[in-house]
């Protein structure tokens, strides 16, 4: 298939984090270093070997969604819902589409319902099979996030989800880039949403060993690069994306944040948990976006790591950044905001989407919290602890997932 290579670009943003309940409040306490990591308040943690989570709280799923939907849809979904709706009141595509087949939705997760798999779980063990809800089916599938806000927008075009565990909402760009690029969409809502803090998912999590045990200081928890680092934290929260063509979103006068480059996947084939050490494959899909963006490895001025806090990401993100950008490498800004929310697992690209198109706006980078002793390993600039001003022009964010999964995506400056 050939088609014409269009541009794509973001009009509109909607995030509900353990930092903030809006895109705006979330990057502004990214910029001030706030951590959302506390001790786990949905449950009682006590006798779990990791008691701490980033949660989000305030979140009142009635203020975006009809209650009684609210109450048949599974937290992921609520949130999905409600950072979508932002985005498209962000965008001004608030009246319902002249052509709703030219309109799609990429909205990924990682994990689903897994939350609602155990509450359900339990249900059925105590209280029989009478009892489980009958809205727990379309509660727990993992496309019902997308499907759930094509219906509310009435958005009749490609809609799919899929699921590459923490690079699952990077790959959001990636899909949704390609269905614009295509001719298939015109205008697609793409993002990543998560929410699983349950006391199987934190257990499970825990017994890989790649879990932060840091109870007693949950705000110092997640150290992303330092050599203290002792593994990720879990978190949960949404991002969403309005991505138009350059020609519909001008011809509608929209504001345009940024453009949307490119992007590439790859995969490590090598491990169920662990990254290849040598770092190949991820730089193969570091290379590949540069590639589909037009834009030389000296162009880009940040990037937003994957930076998970583990003692072997971290090591073998460095070892990536290096292979791609060679001497270039240490003159990069690079910054984790998951020292800050936690590990959003398949809501953490969107995050980082978010980070690069607030940083191209703005020109001030977020920092990497909690790196007070770096790595040897790990000496690139993460611009550690404090914000930095900058003229960020190409920004490009990392997403490396279970499995070996990779996906990479670059954003621009917007100019017409």
């Amino acid at each position: 298939m050939t088609y014409q290579r269009k541009r794509v670009v973001i009009t509109g943003v909607g995030a509900i984090t353990p930092v903030g309940l809006n895109a705006e409040d979330t990057w502004q306490n990214l910029i001030r270093g706030v951590s959302g990591v506390t001790r786990i308040s949905r449950f009682d943690p006590n006798g779990l070997p990791v008691q701490i989570a980033a949660e989000v709280k305030g979140f009142e799923p009635e203020r975006y969604i009809d209650a009684k939907a609210a109450r048949r849809m599974a937290r992921f979904i609520q949130l999905a819902v409600a950072s979508a709706k932002m985005a498209v009141e962000d965008a001004g595509l608030t009246e319902p589409p002249a052509d709703p087949f030219r309109y799609g939705v990429v909205m990924n997760t990682g994990g689903g319902g897994v939350a609602e798999i155990y509450d359900e779980a339990l249900v059925f063990a105590e209280r029989g099979p009478s009892r489980v809800s009958p809205f727990f089916a379309p509660s727990m599938i993992s496309n019902m996030a997308s499907c759930q806000v094509a219906m509310t927008f009435g958005y009749k075009g490609p809609v799919i989800t899929s699921v590459a565990a923490c690079a699952s909402s990077m790959q959001s760009f990636v899909d949704a880039y390609y269905l614009i690029q295509r001719g298939d969409a015109d205008v697609v809502i793409a993002g990543g949403t998560e929410s699983a803090v349950s006391p199987l998912a934190i257990v499970a999590l825990a017994r890989t060993g790649a879990m932060s045990k840091r109870n007693d200081a949950p705000q110092q928890a997640s150290r992303p690069f330092d050599r203290d680092r002792d593994g990720f934290v879990f978190g949960e929260g949404a991002g969403a994306f309005v991505l138009e063509t350059e020609e519909h979103a001008r011809a509608r006068g929209a504001r345009i944040y940024a453009e949307l480059a490119g992007g590439a996947i790859t995969c490590d084939a090598y491990h169920v948990t662990a990254p290849e050490p040598s770092g190949e494959a991820a730089a193969a899909a570091m290379r590949r976006a540069l590639e589909v963006a037009g834009v030389r490895p000296e162009e880009v001025d940040y990037i937003c790591a994957h930076g998970t806090a583990t003692p072997l990401n971290d090591v073998s993100e460095t070892r990536t950044i290096k292979l791609v950008f060679g001497r270039h490498a240490y003159r990069l800004a690079i910054s984790s905001n998951k020292s800050m929310v936690g590990h959003l697992m398949g809501g953490a690209g969107a995050v980082s989407g978010l980070v690069c198109v607030m940083t191209i706006r703005d020109g001030i980078i977020s920092p990497t919290i909690n790196l007070d002793n770096p790595d040897p390993e790990c000496d690139l600039d993460y611009v550690p602890n404090v914000a930095r001003r900058a003229n960020v022009r190409v920004a490009v964010a990392n997403g490396f997932g279970f499995g070996g999964q990779n996906a990479v995506v670059v954003f621009r400056k917007y100019e017409a």
